[in-house]
């Protein structure tokens, strides 16, 4: 077996190679999954593959592609490849958003569907002013909260768990029409709700498909984009949901009906269900039910060539084959049990878990939630003005996801997340502090700029990363089982803090809520440095290499010399400072069911 050492940059010790600061070509290494094969091992496998699955025809299409595969650095002195392909697959990192339509107009699809998320949010935030006054339950903080928080409870509960059967059997298309449906339905029955317990069984069949919707989507869209600017269409999800929570304040001040403003949030499922069945299935999920020429014929129209098609499609077939050998069949519960007992799986489900959680910890769903019920307790608004303020901060959430598009695959997972943290908690100790001034203008004023600077700082940081993360750190056989119950953590939180806030905010008033959840976001921060590796860059099938190391490894690895090293680069301008890579080699690599 050829060595496969890999060298990892401190602060992305998990997925690039070293590099010198005064030379920044890194070393020719190859992450590929094939890369601890013989040429002729390769050949030999793939031939049999293409006899197994129908392809015979096609086998030196495929031995070619495997060689690109075997060998993504050498694209420029490959031998038997036609001056087009070479081409193309030297334009996969020289013009890395050049792609076929097909694969952004399946991106924009199905990422549609966030923006019921967002916008969902906001009808409630604005229905908040009213609804409790028309069913008489004004006094009851606890019965609002419940209500507004109802679609994440039954999200966390059940509709994150059931996506894991229903991809499993319907496939990702027909599970997004499905909730699509779903999303259509139950906003209308919300705007017609007679008594507050329609309208919180409305809200948790809701629930139901934002659950199944929102551990789907983000999966079929990391698996049909490409790896180097997969994050950042991935957080398409957060742009569309930033997008829908906008619409969704301007909906509340062009109708001040709260029936309408909750009714509203149908509006972007309806393209989303009429459009999904333009985008070819997921070709990992097909390759995981066995139909091969299908997955072909999906990945032929995401790609350029039918070389980058072969290409993708053994490479997934491939890392597959190496996980199912590995683990054993298993049943719902047992797939679950996995994310906890195969150590790789494990690592993967510490750190998704972890920004999801830190999603809910850094306090922006208490913003949307409950922004105009916020700039109300602030004084001096009146509902429609605390409404129009909202709307500034749904911009301001919208407009900064935009930065995230280009620093997302650039900067990193990691790095944008251990940037902003601090800022948003610095952000909202001061909106917090500001609620001590005496009522006026400045008082209105500071409150909201802070709170708009917060957003300003979650957008291009924990705003995209979660999703985006979640979506691709699990290996293929426990994908969604990890997306739903990560998502599961996600939401449920959110439901805890959409239950508590009310409540919190009459016991503690707006300044302790706030310092609360500033205090959060420094423990977030916290937990990112240590249970959080980077991602960027890297194939589906090459995040085993990020997750093989241990935790205990990458834990210390920062408190011995990143740390310290970011210390003497950053704060004392020491440009001599040295950082101690973190090594990991190919035999290290092991997957332990």
């Amino acid at each position: 077996m050829q060595e496969d050492k890999k060298v990892f940059h401190a602060e992305h010790a998990e997925n690039e190679s070293i590099v010198d600061e005064k030379n920044p070509q890194p070393p020719k290494q190859s992450n590929s999954v094939l890369a601890h094969l013989t040429e002729a091992q390769v050949f030999a496998d793939v031939e049999h593959f293409c006899m197994q699955h129908g392809f015979e025809n096609d086998i030196p299409l495929f031995k070619r592609a495997a060689r690109v595969a075997h060998n993504p650095h050498e694209i420029a002195t490959l031998p038997d490849l036609t001056d087009e392909e070479r081409r193309i697959c030297i334009e996969e990192t020289t013009h890395k958003w050049r792609h076929p339509i097909m694969m952004y107009l399946t991106i924009f699809i199905c990422s549609i569907g966030a923006a019921t998320q967002g916008w969902d949010q906001t009808g409630s935030n604005g229905a908040n002013l009213s609804f409790p006054e028309a069913f008489g339950i004004a006094d009851n903080k606890w019965l609002i909260g419940l209500i507004n928080g109802a679609p994440y409870l039954a999200s966390a509960a059940l509709g994150c768990w059931i996506s894991d059967p229903l991809n499993f059997y319907l496939g990702r298309r027909n599970v997004i029409f499905l909730t699509a449906l779903c999303l259509i339905a139950t906003p209308i029955s919300s705007g017609f709700a007679k008594s507050w317990g329609s309208l919180l069984a409305s809200r948790l069949v809701l629930g139901l498909g934002m659950g199944v919707k929102g551990s789907t989507v983000p999966i079929f869209a990391a698996e049909n984009s490409p790896a180097s600017i997969r994050g950042a269409l991935v957080m398409s999800w957060q742009l569309w949901t930033a997008f829908g929570i906008f619409l969704g304040f301007a909906a509340n001040l062009i109708v001040t009906n709260w029936r309408l403003q909750l009714g509203s949030a149908m509006i972007p499922a309806v393209p989303l269900a009429f459009g999904i069945y333009f985008c070819p299935e997921s070709a990992r999920w097909l390759v995981k039910k066995g139909r091969y020429q299908k997955a072909f014929q999906s990945l032929k129209r995401l790609r350029f060539s039918e070389l980058q098609a072969a290409r993708d499609l053994y490479t997934i077939h491939y890392q597959y084959t190496e996980e199912t050998k590995l683990a054993k069949p298993s049943t719902f519960i047992g797939r679950i049990t996995e994310l906890f007992t195969i150590p790789r799986v494990r690592r993967a489900t510490l750190a998704a878990h972890t920004v999801m959680l830190a999603q809910q910890m850094c306090g922006i769903n208490i913003i949307a939630f409950y922004s105009s019920t916020i700039f109300v307790e602030a004084g001096g608004y009146t509902p429609r003005q605390a409404l129009g303020a909202s709307l500034g901060f749904g911009a301001v959430n919208f407009v900064f996801a935009f930065p995230a598009l280009f620093t997302i695959d650039t900067f990193g997972r990691r790095t944008l997340l251990l940037f902003t943290f601090p800022q948003m908690a610095w952000t909202l100790l001061a909106a917090g502090l500001c609620f001590l001034l005496p009522e006026g203008k400045a008082r209105l004023g500071t409150v909201a700029a802070f709170i708009f600077l917060f957003a300003a700082f979650y957008s291009p940081g924990e705003g995209p990363v979660p999703f985006t993360y979640s979506a691709e750190v699990f290996p293929l056989a426990q994908r969604e089982i990890g997306m739903g119950f990560s998502v599961a953590v996600c939401l449920g939180w959110a439901f805890v803090l959409s239950l508590t806030f009310p409540r919190m905010l009459e016991v503690m008033g707006p300044t302790g809520a706030f310092g609360f959840y500033a205090g959060l976001n420094v423990l977030a921060f916290i937990m990112i440095i240590f249970w959080v590796p980077e991602t960027k860059n890297l194939t589906l099938e090459e995040m085993d290499f990020v997750f093989d190391i241990p935790t205990s490894k990458f834990a210390a690895y920062q408190v011995k010399h990143a740390i310290p090293y970011w210390f003497k680069r950053y704060v004392f301008f020491n440009k001599s400072a040295k950082l101690q890579p973190l090594i990991h080699t190919r035999e290290d690599r092991t997957i332990k069911a």
